[in-house]
């Protein structure tokens, strides 16, 4: 969690203070109670006087994120609502915002069919993680939405290692997934892909030996087989589908025809 005036980081303070602008963040633009904010950053056990710690947090954000505010005027950014706060911002000053609209409207132009730019989306959309999301934050809130982020940006960078097969980067992108697939042994969907990013590079023996690895780690692990997809997926590599070969690279669109003026006599 961190923020930034211009090119100036700013000192948030403390973890716990980080955890309450934080909270305030994800509500997105709505207000949060007292009751919420305390039991998003202890739980069922808050402190003694959580009420008016929480207030000091509060007050130490507003004097960080509006430093020009003058006494008495009234906060801009961190305001009262109701028996709680809520945050204004511009749009767009918050990493996941953009990272949301970027993913959302990357998925529109796969389905419209334009691979390269959406390839392109999804890639911007990455580049703006660094990181574990909300590193260090404590409280009950910061832990379950580190679960939630990380499978926002798992499921980005599924889609985005998918089109990467589609635009025919196979080696590049079993390469990326050789990694990311150890790092999560039981996602069966990363597996999938890399068994496919594998095959299309001719690395076939590799991609039937992955397949074997998920399939003892998710029975000694969960005592499962794999799913569907897995297990389709390997039956045809078996068979050898011709299916499974690299689609031919999509062609840049000719010129439209209405605009190509009859050549001169």
């Amino acid at each position: 969690m961190r923020a930034w005036r211009g090119e100036k980081e700013l000192a948030l303070g403390s973890p716990q203070q980080r955890a309450v602008l934080t909270a305030l963040l994800l509500r997105r633009g709505r207000p949060a109670s007292i009751d919420e904010l305390i039991d998003a950053l202890w739980g069922e056990e808050p402190p003694s006087g959580a009420v008016t710690v929480l207030r000091t947090y509060v007050s130490r954000l507003r004097k960080v994120l509006e430093p020009g505010r003058k006494a008495g005027q009234a906060p801009q950014l961190i305001v009262s609502a109701a028996d709680g706060y809520l945050v204004r911002l511009p749009q767009d000053c918050l990493d996941l915002d953009l990272f949301e609209r970027r993913v959302a409207e990357a998925k529109k132009l796969r389905t419209g069919g334009s691979l390269g730019a959406a390839d392109e989306l999804l890639h911007a959309a990455l580049e703006l993680w660094d990181g574990k999301p909300l590193a260090g934050l404590p409280g009950p809130l910061a832990e379950a939405e580190r679960y939630r982020l990380d499978e926002q940006w798992l499921s980005a960078s599924e889609t985005h290692l998918d089109l990467g097969l589609a635009l025919g980067r196979h080696e590049e992108v079993a390469a990326r997934l050789t990694t990311l697939a150890a790092g999560h042994p039981l996602r069966e969907r990363l597996h999938e892909l890399l068994m496919l990013a594998l095959y299309r590079s001719g690395r076939q023996a590799e991609a039937l030996a992955a397949f074997r690895e998920i399939r003892t780690t998710l029975a000694s692990e969960l005592g499962v087989e794999p799913g569907a997809a897995l297990a389709d997926l390997h039956a045809r590599m078996l068979s050898g589908d011709p299916s499974l070969r690299a689609p031919a690279p999509p062609q840049p669109p000719g010129p439209d025809p209405a605009a190509v003026s009859d050549p001169p006599p």
